[in-house]
């Protein structure tokens, strides 16, 4: 269905209600337009609950802090979120997350309409997001945020913004708000695509004992506890787990994950230190080629380098600081993080060492210092009622990274070695007024500080060796004192917005906004490229890049509860752009400048519950990804290929997928998603989730694409009385042999050596699709309930 087409079809839509006579009131009762207010659950979410025992979700809105059409507003004002101004936002439950089947736990996210969270590498790397066009790498344009905390980190040695969301404990979530697109103004750098903030409970009644296992090795327990403290509350939770997966080389991924906050009062008027501590350890098999698994030279469980993997660790200490009264409300978050990582990748194979293998050491270890204020303010202007926000955010990291070669986790070189001090202050302000029952508008600004500095104190006696084309010695990549130097850049991002309704049980939505995106820091001071020492300009590489870059969007969509009874849905159109698709390549240590770029698209959901026991949903995205302009710098390399060919030892076999074209590289076309929901609150359970994520260019020219994939997950279950529960999940029961992920480059794999059994190394590589296919089908049975069973003088700690 064409866009346009669409867009028609919302107009009629729009034309229909608006000559019908409007509901003069400041909310629509009947449709979910701004959320109910958000309060802090005090019971296990794995317990006993109906299948609709959660309300349907909600825009983000409605957990805002109290009608903003009256400033005589008789409760106190809930902390300041964000306006009700874009069809796309949605709040959560952790009912809701936790209602479906999920394998992993940053899958939980894909509760957000039109976002697909995956895996190329071992359990314990940062997921791979797409969403709205966007290919995010491991987090590069989507903010995660869990009790205040950044998962995104700047700079990062695989990527920038990597956010790991293994460390979350689904169980525990109160709620999860999602925003798409740089509308919104306490959005920042890494929100370009969407920001998703997650909240922990303050306190567990009864507590949470669960125990899960499974196929392929996988085993869960989770105890989580609260106690009266010190005029407040205590709740600590402990999770261990344990998984192969169904790899030939078992991912032994062992994870230890805990949690403990106190806490006095409530989200609204109160105060909390939240401490979080996460250790994951793991194998990994990574994506293969495609043309290994054909020729029956390697199984889709294989891996070409078994000691690929890696280790992740993460501390945090937070606290939080509100208060609320009528007509305002304050809130403060301060945190400290630590996070460390390594990681053995082989991608390429042998293609650059035919010998050793091309294996790389990954490091990146750093401490993350952060404070977040807001303030909210209900007021008159000019006789309608008002509510002005504004915010601070400020972060600072101190970072060293870098990477080297290995073979076996070895390392023997070092092409990279970073101290970096990175720092960043956003300030913000929105205004929201209510002109008329059935018409508000929010306009808000926001402005951007960054300023980073980069030293390379690599040692000079363990860089790379350089070998010419005739195979001779020609010297060492030495790039450290190069590489280096201090960088800072502000901007500013206006943001817009406008609500018409409610109409009929209808409201309508219009944004506008700018956003930025950040670059690594290494990438604005790199001349020299870090593989071989030679300066980038003699490669057509346009370097160094801006630290941050200017992206713009706007969104058009409607909201309706009119058509049937029980049936909430959405439409949303939207268009984005960016100056610059400026890339960071981790595994390589580059900076990739690239071209202007060009989302649209749009996303319709649907939410149907007939009954008090049934549920179903179903949602579906579109998009349209290109660059925008000619790509002269892929161009001179696809006719170097074509010119120098002969002199390839892989030719023609380098040839498909490197000529210029304008396809956003691995940008999502085609994401749908269906669930079913049955169940009471005792009694049988079940529900299915479907997920289609369609085929995807994975080269610029679209001559190597991905396969679509089809997973059907399900589950079955029983409620007892006292709130312990029973269930059995299956996941991909259909045995869907998609690619879960896929790429598409060059490399240089083992059974290549029988068709060319001298290669000597430094090619483009075999051209080819390279995946990681769908888990196969697996079935995981879990017991949960209350801890009181455990009940002791022991578990309590005063």
């Amino acid at each position: 269905m064409r866009i346009r087409h669409l867009a028609t079809g919302v107009g009629v839509l729009a034309f229909t209600l608006a000559v019908s006579p409007a509901n003069a009131q400041q909310r629509l009762p009947t449709i979910d337009i701004g959320g109910a207010r958000h309060r802090v659950s005090n019971k296990a979410v794995g317990g006993a609950r109906a299948a609709r025992a959660a309300p349907a979700a909600t825009t983000a809105g409605e957990a805002s802090p109290a009608p903003v059409g009256s400033v005589q507003a008789s409760g106190p004002l809930t902390q300041p979120k964000a306006p009700d101004t874009a069809s796309s936002t949605r709040t959560f439950t952790g009912a809701q997350v936790n209602a479906v089947p999920f394998a992993q736990p940053a899958e939980a996210l894909e509760i957000t309409p039109g976002l697909v969270v995956t895996q190329h590498s071992g359990a314990g790397k940062a997921n791979q997001y797409f969403l709205r066009g966007f290919a995010l790498d491991h987090g590069n344009d989507l903010a995660l945020w869990l009790d205040g905390m950044p998962l995104n980190m700047p700079s990062h040695v695989h990527g920038q913004g990597y956010a790991d969301a293994n460390m979350l404990i689904p169980e525990l979530l109160s709620g999860v708000e999602v925003r798409k697109g740089p509308y919104f103004a306490d959005g920042g750098a890494f929100a370009s695509a969407g920001q998703i903030n997650m909240q922990y409970v303050d306190s567990l009644k009864g507590g949470l004992l669960l125990g899960s296992a499974g196929a392929f090795g996988w085993v869960r327990t989770l105890g989580a506890r609260s106690w009266d403290v010190a005029g407040g509350t205590l709740i600590a939770a402990l999770e261990l787990n344990h998984y192969n997966g169904p790899w030939i080389r078992p991912d032994d991924a062992k994870k230890i994950n805990g949690f403990m906050r106190w806490s006095r009062g409530t989200q609204e008027n109160g105060a909390s230190i939240t401490a979080m501590a996460y250790s994951n350890h793991w194998w990994a098999t990574d994506q293969i080629p495609a043309r290994a698994v054909q020729q029956g030279l390697l199984s889709r469980w294989g891996t070409e380098d078994p000691s690929d993997g890696g280790n992740a660790a993460r501390y945090s200490l937070s606290a939080r600081w509100s208060q609320a009264d009528t007509n305002s409300a304050s809130r403060v978050e301060g945190f400290i993080i630590r996070n460390d990582l390594n990681l053995y990748n082989n991608y390429t194979f042998f293609l650059d060492n035919p010998i050793t293998g091309d294996q790389a050491h990954q490091y990146d270890h750093r401490s993350i210092f952060g404070l977040n204020a807001k303030h909210a303010l209900l007021y008159d202007l000019l006789g309608h009622p008002a509510e002005t926000r504004v915010g601070l955010q400020g972060r600072y990291d101190l970072i060293r990274n870098g990477f080297g070669d290995s073979i076996f986790r070895q390392t023997y070189d070092s092409i990279q070695d970073n101290y970096i001090k990175e720092g960043s202050i956003g300030l913000w302000t929105d205004t929201t007024v209510r002109w008329t029952p059935w018409f508000r508008t929010t306009l808000g600004a926001r402005f951007d500080y960054w300023n980073a500095t980069v030293k390379n104190p690599q040692n000079p006696w363990v860089t790379p060796l350089v070998l010419g084309d005739d195979g001779n010695f020609n010297g060492f990549a030495y790039t450290g004192t190069f590489n280096t130097g201090t960088r800072a850049q502000t901007m500013g991002s206006p943001k817009a917005g406008l609500v018409l309704g409610p109409f009929n049980n209808t409201e309508f939505f219009l944004n506008f906004g700018e956003g930025l995106q950040s670059s690594d820091a290494r990438g604005t001071v790199a001349y020299l490229n870090p593989a071989d020492g030679s300066r980038f300009t003699d490669t057509g590489l346009i370097l160094p890049v801006p630290l941050l870059v200017k992206t713009r969007g706007a969104e058009t969509g409607v909201r309706s509860k009119a058509i049937l009874d029980g049936l909430d849905q959405s439409l949303s159109l939207w268009w984005q752009d960016f100056d610059a698709e400026n890339l960071f390549e981790g595994d390589s240590g580059t900076t990739v400048f690239g071209r202007p770029s060009r989302r649209y698209g749009f996303e319709l959901t649907n939410k149907y519950t007939p009954t008090s026991w049934a549920l179903f949903e179903g949602d579906v995205s579109a998009t349209h990804a290109r660059f925008r302009g000619s790509d002269l710098v892929q161009a001179a390399a696809y006719q170097s290929i074509l010119t120098t060919g002969l002199n390839d030892p892989l030719y023609p076999l380098n040839v498909p997928g490197n000529s210029p074209g304008n396809y956003l590289i691995n940008a999502p076309t085609v994401v749908a998603t269906g669930t079913v929901e049955i169940g009471e609150a005792l009694g049988w359970f079940g529900a299915l989730k479907y997920r289609y994520f369609g085929p995807r260019p994975l080269t610029e020219d679209g001559q190597i694409r991905s396969i679509g994939a089809a997973t059907l997950n399900a589950r079955v279950g029983y409620r007892f009385d006292g709130g312990w529960k029973f269930q059995i999940d299956a996941f991909n029961v259909t045995n869907n042999r998609g690619d879960a992920i896929s790429y598409g480059y060059g490399s240089f794999a083992r059974s290549d050596f029988l068709g060319f059994p001298g290669y000597p190394g430094g090619s483009v590589g075999i051209m080819d699709r390279h995946f990681k296919p769908l888990d196969p089908p697996s079935v995981r049975v879990t017991l949960s309930g209350p801890m009181a069973v455990l009940e002791s003088a022991l578990l309590r700690p005063f």
